[in-house]
Order: C-alpha cells, then structure tokens, then sequence
C-alpha cells in the first residue's frame, strides 16, 4: 500500500467491515479533492454539501458523495475534461479507479459521475488478508459520486482551506453560511417522495447546534431557481420559520431516524427528534442577509 494512503487509513482505528468500508471511501474523497486541486479544478469551482461539512467543519457522520459548484455560470463546462488526470493521479496512489460519467435522466444544471473501485480488492490493500473480508461478494463496487451545479444559485460566499493528507493542498468551498443556506434549501424544498433525507435533519441540528447564521440572500436565490417561491415571496426571517415548521409538521420520523441511522454511531440522538423538537431549535434560528 503507498505509504501516504496507510497513514490516513491507520486514523480511523475501524473495527467492523462496515466501518473499514467508510473509513476507506473517506480516505478516496480526500485523494480525489487533492487531485482535483492540483488540477486546478478550484480555480473554477467550490466545494460544498455535507462531506465538505465533515472535512472542513467536523460534521460527526458518514458523507457519500462530493458536491460541487461553479463559482458562477459556465453552460460550456465539461466536467469529463478532469478524468483523465484524475484517474491516472487517484491510480497513482495504488487505487485501481475508473471514472464514469452519468447519464442524464432528465435536464438539469448538474453534471454527474462515478468514481469506481472493486470493494474487495480495496479493503484488501487498505487492510491486512482478513477472512472477514470473505462475506464480500467479488463483484461488489465501491462508488464515489460526485455532482457539479454548473449554473449555480447566485450570492455564495466562499473561503479558502487547507488539508495536509494525502499531501497539502488547498480547497476553494462555500463559508459556513452558504453551506447552512444550501442545507436549508434541501430541508424546505427537496422531494423527498417515499425516502426522507433524515440527512438533512442531522446537519440542521448541527448547524443549530452551533449557532451558525444563515445566508438569506443565497437561500432566496436556491429556492428561485427550485421554483420554491416566486419574486413577490414574502421572504422574512419569520417567514423563513414558517415555512420550516411547516415542513416539520409533514415529515415521518420514524423514516428520517431510518435514513440517517447507518450513517452515525449515536443512534440515541435521534431518541429527541419530532415536529415538536425541531420547531423549538428553529426559534432562535438567524440570518446574515
């Protein structure tokens, strides 16, 4: 195994196979940001969602998937143009990866791909032969998803940080306040149908939690571009509230506390969680307009 990739995999101490597995899968999200940052994908783009939220500002739960977003509108932005140098830097690491792009089902501002990688032969070069490894189908794939808005809502705010595994390197991402605008967005507006995102709900307490102020006019323009709300929208901090509280009032906990239970350790947080609870930690909520 490359040297590099040992250190960063020795620091999860993962017991089970289920937490080897994520514990590798975080360990391929940082190579991929490095590799995009030495590409210069950054100079273009930020990085934002709630794996962003993990590495950068210590949200305690498994992330799947990189999200980014132009830093404004390119309708000529190929996100394929990175995957040669990705593939050939990620396999630089010993990481036998292939980069797919995903075919778009319907029309949208997102360009989608997978990063691929067969899972037994990963936890078998990430971690000494172990016959627990033997429950592992041979074909099972391990999967990174990674999305880019390329017409982004306008009025993000972005900051700069740095992370020294695999190697330093520097990330361009949405600040605390854009990343709580988009995390609102997706508890107010997303169609959730039959699964619902108790994701969500997780890195909204976090973000109350800590008492991180929402920026206003960014959310405006998520919900705009949704088709949310419409230009004459009253759109007030209380107006806000209410259209979060109403949405608690619709949810299924007992679905959301299903969603998000494979993705944390403490499931004896989610004991708390109703209409009742959230209401009540959204009356102090605040914004930085």
């Amino acid at each position: 195994m490359n040297t590099l990739v040992e250190q960063m995999i020795q620091t999860y101490k993962a017991q089970t196979v289920y937490d080897k597995k994520n514990a590798m899968k975080e360990v391929m999200q940082e190579i991929v940001l490095c590799e995009l940052s030495r590409a210069g994908f950054f100079s273009r783009a930020a990085f934002y969602g709630g794996t962003a939220l993990r590495i950068f500002y210590g949200l305690d739960r498994f992330s799947e998937d990189l999200d980014f977003s132009l830093t404004r509108a390119e309708d000529d932005f190929d996100m394929q143009s990175y995957f040669p140098a990705l593939e050939k830097q990620v396999r630089a690491y010993g990481l036998n990866v292939r980069v797919d792009e995903k075919a778009k089902a319907i029309d949208s501002n997102v360009q989608s791909a997978f990063l691929k990688a067969n899972t037994k032969e990963l936890l078998l070069m990430f971690y000494s032969a172990d016959n627990e490894f033997s429950g592992v189908s041979n074909n099972e794939l391990t999967k990174i998803k990674f999305e880019i808005d390329v017409n982004p809502p306008n009025y993000a705010t972005f900051e700069r940080k740095y992370r020294l595994q695999p190697v330093p390197y520097e990330v361009n991402l949405y600040d605390e306040s854009s990343l709580f605008a988009g995390k609102l967005h997706a508890v107010m507006g997303r169609s959730w149908k039959t699964r619902i995102k108790g994701r969500d709900l997780y890195d909204y307490v976090f973000y109350r939690s800590r008492g991180i102020s929402f920026n206003r006019k960014h959310l405006r323009a998520r919900l705009l571009q949704s088709g949310h709300i419409t230009d004459d929208t009253k759109f007030e901090l209380s107006d806000i509230k209410n259209m979060l509280n109403d949405r608690f009032d619709s949810i299924d906990f007992s679905q959301a506390k299903e969603d998000i239970t494979p993705f944390i350790r403490d499931t004896r947080v989610l004991d708390i969680w109703s209409a009742d609870f959230f209401k009540q930690i959204t009356v102090g909520l605040t914004d930085c307009k």
